[in-house]
């Protein structure tokens, strides 16, 4: 998509990197101009007025020059900078695993407004349950962010029907396979590879967080077993389709399994 010499965004801060000996790489989603990458000049100098608006995991209004090879924040506003996530480094953990599948599932320049606006929703509710235990009721909204993802990048999982016999699945242990893209009748299970069995509750949930509203899927009650079979499901579908593992799902797997007390980042 072409652009102007100087335009007005709204963006997310993906991730970030020292560039040289002042600025600031940036990594973007912007509702219109997909996922870019541009250069805040100056950034990291102590006075610097770009600074906190382009902090990793804030929502800002930018105005962005186009350069020759990457474009160049000249201003930013902080719109929502989520001040829930940075209350201990598990809470943070939670967006940045949401920001890195957003990084990892997409291609620059290549608009997706429903995603963004997806992660700013995604970002708004874990900010709000900052004052709970981030787990397991951060893990409730990773589990409905990583479905509605999997829903606009064109992968959402069958869970309604057998994904060989098209029969309406039975309240009873049907199977997940991450290379069928859904779920699995006990009937056909030899004939789906890499398949993990999927409890009836666990079928509930999938189901219940695929369809309904954020205020639905609070109300829900999810016990550390419910979601630890949540996650391995989901998981496993998003590591089939990327190929590879996700770093941050592995270090907030470490992080929660950690002995030792969170240190706030404060």
């Amino acid at each position: 998509m072409s652009t102007p010499k100087l335009y007005k965004t709204e963006a997310i801060v993906l991730k970030g990197s020292d560039l040289g000996e002042a600025d600031r790489l940036l990594t973007l989603i912007t509702p219109r101009l997909g996922k870019l990458k541009a250069v805040a000049r100056g950034a990291r100098k102590p006075k610097s007025k770009l600074g906190g608006h382009v902090e990793t995991l804030t929502h800002s209004l930018m105005m962005v020059a186009e350069g020759h090879t990457l474009d160049v924040v000249s201003q930013s506003q902080t719109l929502h900078s989520f001040i829930g996530l940075r209350q201990d480094l598990e809470q943070l953990s939670l967006g940045l695993y949401a920001a890195d599948l957003v990084n990892c599932f997409t291609e620059e320049h290549q608009e997706n407004q429903a995603i963004f606006h997806l992660l700013v929703e995604t970002l708004d509710w874990l900010s709000d349950v900052a004052g709970e235990k981030a787990w397991p009721a951060g893990e409730t909204v990773l589990r409905h962010f990583e479905l509605h993802l999997l829903e606009h990048l064109g992968y959402q999982p069958q869970l309604h029907q057998c994904i060989h016999c098209q029969q309406e699945l039975a309240p009873v242990v049907n199977f997940f396979s991450p290379s069928a893209g859904g779920t699995v009748c006990p009937h056909c299970r030899e004939q789906a590879a890499w398949v993990k069995p999927v409890s009836v509750n666990a079928l509930k949930c999938l189901r219940l967080f695929q369809s309904d509203s954020r205020q639905a899927c609070c109300r829900v009650k999810v016990g550390p077993e419910l979601s630890l079979e949540l996650k391995n499901h989901l998981q496993g579908y998003l590591r089939y389709l990327l190929e590879k593992d996700i770093k941050s799902a592995t270090w907030l797997d470490r992080l929660q399994h950690s002995e030792y007390p969170l240190l706030s980042t404060r």
